[in-house]
């Protein structure tokens, strides 16, 4: 019989399924510490234990490979995601809780992150530099457990935890951590204690903490995409077409036109000639997933002060913008071959077959091939690329400057919007300093 956690009767419906709770790897070093101060401070072996979430949510969570020692004593608790995508789905989170000796000075009670947890090495997270990459409210929870098993069973001394995942380095590079400054393992998250399948809130707090990485480095420019896809596109565009070179730019109009833009150039100086790989590297290691969150990541930006924000990414994802939606979502709207067709007649088609064509489309691709056969696709990009500027200026409320790379799905360039070379030129200067 299956071990019930208290989550049974939880769940939410999207598109007509039933998608199951889960708990933060948060709870599970909070209810592996407690277990573990149980078992050390009561001498007595339990299975299980009982921990209140700051959702209001009752847990019971199953205590898994635990290990005692004459002063201390280690067991884990298995991170369930419910039905999440969550990469940490599965793993085991440990905690070791052991007595220290000594008079019991402040703190009372010492959190620490063992291995498998990172490090902080970059200003600007809810921790400092060096230390472990617990988040406040999993700190707070890890802490409230052993205070309530310490005074259960009036223990006054002096404890110290440390919370590991052997998979946690491992499992980091499938997470944002290395972006964000955080090495050697994941983090342990979650203000809630509970995991709610596909929670739009968390995907945005990653946005805003990777944001507030940037700001604190000093950075201004931020260049977001999508997801991977964009990412990769864009660094071969950068490579392709010597955005690492100065030279390359000379005579640029964008940039010669822009007073603003242009003095921050001049404070930054020139960037070196030529490719730098580490500097490529830095500016990859730098972008900002923003997910389909376009208009969000736009709102974060101005709200934290950044000077201007490029977004780059396939015309599929982004076309959408052409039309004023700034959640690229699907089961938010569509719009793609609306948008499509509407910049096909602003281009100046007449062509009645072509634009039935186009609303019969399934795929942005397939439209634009049509737009290809008609001649006019180039027409068309640059009249989409005109209406995403304006939606992207509004979004903004001029609070930050904006601007858009589309490429295709091969990865070949089609356009952009007014602007877009000076704000890159400006995020490859400033990150060269």
């Amino acid at each position: 019989m299956a071990h019930k956690t208290g989550l049974e009767d939880y769940y939410i419906t999207k598109n007509n399924k039933k998608l199951r709770f889960g708990y933060t790897t948060g709870s599970c070093a909070a209810a592996a510490a407690k277990g573990a101060a149980e078992i050390l401070l009561g001498g007595k072996m339990i299975r299980e234990i009982s921990l209140m979430t700051p959702k209001g949510i009752l847990l019971n969570l199953e205590l898994l490979d635990i290990q005692k020692e004459e002063n201390a004593v280690t067991c884990a608790v298995q991170k369930d995601a419910g039905d999440d995508p969550d990469t940490t789905n599965g793993i085991l989170v440990y905690a070791t809780v052991e007595k220290l000796d000594g008079e019991a000075i402040e703190p009372r009670i010492v959190i620490d992150g063992g291995a498998g947890v990172g490090r902080v090495t970059k200003p600007g997270l809810k921790q400092a530099v060096g230390e472990a990459a617990i988040n406040p409210v999993p700190k707070a929870m890890i802490l409230r457990s052993a205070e309530e098993a310490a005074d259960r069973f009036d223990y006054e001394g002096r404890l110290k935890i440390i919370i590991s995942v052997p998979e946690g380095e491992k499992i980091a590079g499938k997470t944002f951590n290395p972006r964000l400054g955080i090495v050697g393992g994941i983090s342990i998250l979650g203000t809630t204690g509970i995991v709610e399948p596909m929670s739009e809130e968390a995907l945005v707090e990653t946005i805003r903490t990777h944001l507030n990485v940037l700001k604190a480095e000093g950075r201004k420019w931020v260049i977001a995409v999508p997801g991977n896809m964009g990412a990769g596109f864009l660094e071969r565009y950068l490579v392709e077409h010597g955005k690492f070179c100065t030279d390359a730019h000379q005579g640029s109009n964008a940039a010669d036109t822009d007073a603003a833009v242009e003095a921050e150039q001049m404070a930054y100086g020139e960037l070196s000639t030529g490719t730098e790989p580490s500097l490529l590297e830095g500016f990859m290691n730098s972008l900002v997933t923003m997910s389909n969150f376009v208009g969000k990541t736009i709102d974060l930006a101005a709200e934290l002060g950044f000077s201007g924000i490029l977004i780059a990414g396939h015309m599929g994802k982004l076309v959408k913008i052409g039309n004023g939606i700034m959640n690229t979502h699907s089961r938010e709207a569509d719009g793609r071959m609306d948008t499509m067709l509407s910049c096909a007649l602003s281009a100046g088609t007449e062509d009645l077959e072509l634009l039935r064509k186009i609303q019969r489309s399934n795929t942005t691709d397939e439209a634009m091939d049509h737009l290809k056969q008609a001649g006019i696709i180039e027409d068309t990009i640059n009249v989409f690329l005109k209406r995403a500027d304006w939606h992207l200026t509004h979004r903004s409320r001029d609070e930050v400057r904006t601007g858009m790379i589309v490429f295709g799905t091969k990865g070949e360039y089609l356009g952009e919007t007014e602007g877009v070379d000076a704000i890159l030129r400006s995020a490859l200067k400033e990150l060269d300093q």
